[in-house]
């Protein structure tokens, strides 16, 4: 790719403007549904940082901010639910805020660079994901990256596509990417 990627934790002051802005992009609304006033967002927002289940992050490229990313435990997660999981499995949802950097080929390093993260916790075998359904984009980006379609699964807010990622899989197919993500601090 030739760019570095790198992740810093969400704070709730710097980031919330931008993290609004992206939520209100026609591409983000559909499966997002976080087309809110500023101040609800903030609520929102305010709410998921105080989760200790997940910890959001923004993807940057080269310093720059352009995705978000919500890395959690899928134990104390909605999705738990939906199937048998173990209780180091861990989940990843992610959006590109920047519409520059869309169709770019950058979602998938991105990934995956925050599941090679996600492995670095060596209890957790899994790596989870549940697009909505209807975002074939996403489906691709994920299979690409190693995950495998399980079900549909219903959720709250959508109709989602579980799919799993497990590290033996992703090692085989990405084991330069986790070299590296074991050298850096994300």
């Amino acid at each position: 790719m030739g760019k570095t990627i790198s992740f810093v934790k969400v704070e709730l002051e710097r980031d919330a403007a931008m993290l609004h802005e992206w939520q209100q992009q026609p591409y983000v609304i559909p499966f997002w549904k976080l087309d809110i006033p500023f101040e609800a967002y903030v609520k929102h927002l305010e709410k998921f940082l105080a989760d200790t289940h997940q910890t959001l992050y923004l993807g940057l490229i080269d310093g720059v901010p352009m995705s978000y990313w919500e890395a959690y435990w899928v134990k104390g997660d909605v999705v738990e639910d939906t199937y048998d999981y173990h209780p180091h499995d861990q989940g990843i949802h992610l959006l590109i805020g920047e519409e520059a950097y869309l169709g770019k080929g950058y979602a998938l390093p991105m990934l995956r660079a925050m599941v090679a993260f996600q492995f670095l916790s060596k209890k957790t075998e899994k790596v989870i994901a549940e697009p909505d359904i209807t975002n074939d984009k996403m489906i691709h980006v994920f299979e690409t990256c190693g995950f495998e379609k399980v079900k549909p699964i219903q959720l709250p807010d959508k109709t989602g596509m579980l799919m799993f990622c497990h590290r033996e899989t992703f090692e085989r197919r990405w084991s330069d990417v986790i070299e590296s993500a074991a050298g850096e601090s994300v």
